[in-house]
């Protein structure tokens, strides 16, 4: 028999394999492993936004099916939150489209605006589905290489032209995952001009748009004038509310691109559960609060964690977003091989560079999705057993 698709064979092998059956084993050998290479909260998910939702599930018009648009509650909301932030307009009828999880709709662009054989702009590294929604629609990718050097920024102007003749999309993420690097308005603006120039779409993806440190503040790539004419941007409330698990999102920006992707939509859901939709607008429009004290708390792991690999001779500078680290692996290393033994020796996950990406080698990725005293302990741990191979 002849089964499964090419499309589906054409999908890597799963780099965390070998290291999720050691885990495994290890967890059944009674190995306390501590998990620092998942980007899944931690924190609970404010009460008043659980209480939303209980008070909207008790509501029998709220539990047929909903809308695949969204419903108009969160639209406007969505809206409201891009004049608060930002200060960009958005039509919320014709501008703002609800969606099952940005991930979903992330994947699901790449079909609504690409046919077989056509590139897709990537960064390298990269969150994954960007490349795996590119091979499960035929596409063609073109990596474009994050260097420390250049600030984790792509350069355009190193794309090949007979490439970028054949691209229909480009992604963008700011700020990262997994490298946590952030931009200011005029990479944006740069971005935006040559996308105009060479009439590439992009898709920018803001999932961490709001899990910002000090004084930072993301900029929406929406802010550059005529941005909309060429770009959408997708956000999540899954970081900056803890709300992994209710599985919504939004895509804002270019009406004819928003109207491709609902129609796509419409013919594969029928839309997040309206109580969802209805505390996700809540939690958008309601008291912030949460979302400073989640920051702080998140700042204080990073400053925990950096201070930890800098005792054992790994430097990184100080992320402005995102609750990643991302690190550069010790000398004799390569990622796999230095996460590997972390794993073996010390019971604690991380995530190799190159999972996400062929330039993603030479570094590991950490989450600070653990309680501050889980830290201690990782690092505690590390520097026991690694010090005499590491330091």
């Amino acid at each position: 028999m002849n089964f499964p698709s090419n499309r589906i064979g054409r999908i890597p092998p799963y780099l965390f394999a070998e290291i999720n059956k050691k885990k495994a084993e290890m967890i059944k050998a009674g190995v306390d492993i501590i998990d620092l290479g998942i980007g899944d909260p931690d924190l609970p998910t404010p009460k008043h936004i659980i209480e939303k939702l209980t008070e909207e599930s008790q509501d029998p018009k709220n539990l047929k099916y909903p809308s695949f648009v969204g419903c108009p509650e969160f639209k406007q909301a969505v809206a409201d939150f891009y004049f608060r932030e930002y200060g960009v307009i958005l039509d919320p009828e014709t501008e703002v489209l609800a969606l099952i999880g940005s991930k979903e709709g992330i994947a699901h662009i790449v079909p609504t605006l690409t046919d077989p054989g056509d590139y897709v702009l990537i960064p390298d590294p990269s969150y994954p589905v960007y490349q795996m929604a590119t091979l499960l629609a035929n596409g063609q990718y073109h990596h474009m290489p994050l260097t420390k050097e250049n600030n984790f920024e792509p350069d355009f102007e190193a794309i090949p032209k007979e490439i970028l003749g054949r691209s229909k999309l480009m992604f963008l993420n700011y700020p990262g995952n997994p490298t946590s690097a952030t931009v200011e308005l005029p990479f944006f603006k740069k971005a935006i001009d040559f996308a105009k120039k060479h009439n590439v779409p992009i898709a920018h993806d803001s999932a961490y748009n709001m899990v910002t440190f000090d004084s930072y503040k993301a900029p929406s790539i929406l802010q550059v004038e005529g941005a909309k004419e060429i770009a959408v941007e997708f956000g999540s409330l899954s970081k900056t509310y803890c709300m992994t698990g209710f599985r919504i999102g939004y895509v804002v920006g270019n009406k004819e691109i928003i109207k491709a992707l609902s129609v796509y939509k419409n013919n594969t859901d029928t839309g997040q559960f309206t109580p969802i939709q209805k505390a996700a607008a809540f939690a958008l429009t309601s008291d912030q609060t949460c979302v400073t004290n989640y920051n702080q708390i998140y700042q204080e792991r990073m400053y925990t964690m950096l201070d930890g690999l800098q005792s054992i001779g790994v430097k990184v500078d100080p992320p402005k977003g995102s609750f990643f680290i991302w690190a550069p692996v010790p000398s004799g290393y390569t990622s796999t091989e230095f996460v590997t033994s972390v794993l073996e020796q010390t019971g604690v996950i991380i995530t190799p560079g190159n999972a996400f990406g062929p330039s993603g080698e030479g570094y590991f990725r950490v989450s600070l999705s653990v309680p501050n005293e889980r830290l201690y302990e990782a690092v505690n741990r590390i520097k026991q057993k690694l010090k005499i191979v590491i330091g």
